[in-house]
Order: C-alpha cells, then sequence, then structure tokens
C-alpha cells in the first residue's frame, strides 16, 4: 500500500518580491505547508501572480498559498485591478438600517474578495473575523458589529460569498478578541471576564461552526477557563472548540511571533505547545524567525496532505473569469465606491 501523503505544519512568511535560494531551500523543508503573503511581497498583481506560481511549484504536495485581505485597515493587496474593500465594520452599521442590504453587501464582500485574491493564485484569505467589536484597539471595525447575532448573521452571507467564489472561510479569533482592549500584537492580553461572561463572543463560531474550514485561534488569556493563551490550551480548542462547538476543521494557531504568544515561552515552546494544544498548522510570520524554527530543524508529525488540500481554492486563471459576468462588475464597483466614502 502506499503511504498516505503529508504536508508540513507551518505556515510561513518570508522577506521580498521573488525567492532567493536560500528562502527557496527553506519552503522546501519539511515542515513548512504552506506561506502567509504580505504587503512586503506584493508589488503589482503580475508580479504577485509569477511569486505564486514560483511557489507553487516548489513541492508536491504544493503548498498552500494565504494572505490577509480583509478589508479596511487589514488589505495587504492594494493595486488599481483590485477593490478597495471597505472595513467589516461598515457591513453592521448598514444592518441597524437596513439588514437586508447588509446581507447583499456581506455576500458582495466575500465574494469580491475571494475571486480577486483566487485570481492571482492565492487560495486563502484568512477571513472572516467573528470577534465583536467590543472595545478591542486592533479589532474595533475589523469586526462585523458589537451585536453577536449580527455577527453570525452577516458572517454566514460572508462565507457563502467565499464559497461561491471557490474559497474556503477561516474564522478568527477563537473564543473572542474584540471584548478586552489591549492588543496581542504588542503585549500579554488578558479577558478575565468568568466563563459565563464569555458565552457572547463564543456565539458566532458556533453559529457558523459547520460552515468553517478553519478556524485561528486567539492570543489571548481566558483564566476563568485555562491560564494558557487559548491558542495553546486543549480546553479551548479540545474541549470547547472541537467537542461542544462540534467543529470538524482545520485549527491554526495565530502568529507565534506575537507578545500575545510569551507566555507559552520561547519560539519552540510555543510551537511544541499549539501543536500539543490541538492546533493542526501554525503561522511564523517573522522571517527571520523562520530562518530560527527552520535551523532548530523541527521533528513535527506531518498533517495529511488532504486536510490542508480543503483550504485550497479553486484554480482561476485571471481575474477575467469573474469580469465577465456583469452582475460581478456591479459588485465590484459598489464596495469601491463604499469604501471611499468611508475614508
Amino acid at each position: 500500500m502506499t503511504a498516505a501523503l503529508t504536508t508540513g505544519r507551518l505556515i510561513v512568511g518570508f522577506e521580498g518580491l521573488a525567492l532567493d535560494p536560500d528562502w527557496r531551500e527553506r519552503l522546501c523543508h519539511p515542515a513548512v505547508g504552506g506561506v502567509i503573503l504580505f504587503a512586503r511581497n506584493f508589488a503589482s498583481v503580475d508580479q504577485v501572480r509569477d511569486l505564486v506560481t514560483e511557489i507553487r511549484a516548489l513541492k508536491s504536495p504544493r503548498l498552500l498559498v494565504t494572505v490577509d485581505q480583509e478589508g479596511g485597515r487589514v488589505q495587504r493587496f492594494r493595486a488599481p485591478e483590485l477593490t478597495p474593500l471597505p472595513a467589516l465594520g461598515l457591513l453592521g452599521k448598514w444592518f441597524e438600517q437596513r439588514p437586508d442590504r447588509a446581507r447583499d453587501l456581506a455576500y458582495r464582500h466575500g465574494r469580491v474578495m475571494a475571486a480577486e485574491m483566487l485570481g492571482l493564485g492565492i487560495d486563502l484569505s484568512w477571513a472572516p473575523v467573528l470577534d465583536l467589536d467590543r472595545g478591542s484597539r486592533v479589532i474595533g471595525d475589523r469586526a462585523m458589529s458589537g451585536d453577536p447575532a449580527t455577527v453570525a448573521d452577516l458572517g454566514g452571507y460572508y462565507v457563502a460569498g467565499m464559497k461561491d467564489a471557490g474559497m474556503a472561510a477561516c474564522g478568527k479569533h477563537f473564543p473572542g478578541h474584540g471584548s478586552v482592549a489591549a492588543d496581542s500584537h504588542l503585549e500579554v492580553v488578558t479577558d478575565a471576564r468568568p466563563r459565563p461572561a464569555l458565552e457572547a463572543d463564543l456565539q458566532p463560531f458556533a453559529h457558523l461552526a459547520d460552515k468553517l474550514s478553519a478556524v485561528m485561534m486567539a492570543h489571548v488569556l481566558y483564566p476563568a477557563v485555562d491560564p494558557l493563551p487559548a491558542g495553546f490550551s486543549a480546553r479551548w480548542v479540545v474541549d470547547e472548540l472541537r467537542q461542544s462547538l462540534g467543529f470538524e476543521g482545520l485549527v491554526v494557531s495565530d502568529d507565534l511571533d506575537m507578545a500575545g504568544a510569551g507566555p507559552a515561552g520561547g519560539l519552540g515552546d510555543r510551537l511544541a505547545a499549539a501543536l500539543g494544544a490541538g492546533c493542526d498548522l501554525a503561522l511564523v510570520c517573522n522571517p527571520q524567525s523562520v530562518a530560527q524554527v527552520l535551523t532548530d530543524d523541527p521533528d513535527l508529525r506531518g498533517l495529511g496532505a488532504e486536510l490542508i488540500g480543503r483550504l485550497h481554492g479553486r484554480a482561476m486563471s485571471s481575474m477575467t473569469e469573474q469580469l465577465l459576468v456583469p452582475e460581478f462588475r456591479a459588485w465590484r464597483e459598489s464596495l469601491d465606491l463604499l469604501s471611499r466614502n468611508e475614508q
């Protein structure tokens, strides 16, 4: 019998607009299963398409190619050919007065974002944000609303838009980063509320658990449940997300370089803790940290290639495929107008 194919469990960031020999070698390391691209990797639509083509050809099973293309403040790729997407918080504002219009916009947002990224060869945008807008400095208008029922409702339409374009969806940041002010990129973050008070933040994830292909964990401590940040806690990953919510997709850590991951120890300790807690994939976005962890040559149990394959996007040769549809052009124009009026 032929052994089942496996792939690496690290999703890594790198420098530059093209791959040099060192980065080609690193991305071929058996521990690497995919990449995450940033604005530092983008100069133009043609350049990033060529870069993605090169990444895809490096090895088999091929690497997963991802990006954060949420809209608003978090839109890594910006070019005349790409729609300037409004922040998701605008959807919640529309929902207050015209819920049907807001649902339509949520679908358009997810559909257009996903189609544009698929047209560049990107498999997955780490979206949608399912946090609540309840005072977090880092989340804010990245969230659709402060009301969990609204986020769940609009999130369903957003995910449907992504799916219809051919892209899987990843909800983030479980169990919810939006109700605590501090930024986990910069400091250790603690949400000290009792367990029952956390239920509102969990509602969007519970509502969409069977529609998401992946969930990204939050680097936030919830001491009422576990003394470790959620992404390093089997109580959160296994007991709450897997068992209580019945989530069957892939679980990914947030970036292991973030200050909020500090309670788990050094980089190697963080990686071991995330995978030990039940995460399937781990993000390491800082190129220097990637070089470090691969130099340490982590002996990671491979992830089944068919599992990460669930996150591969539908192949599209270019945006032309979508732009031939008049309705799609109208969707792009409406989102462009909303984004410009929002600024």
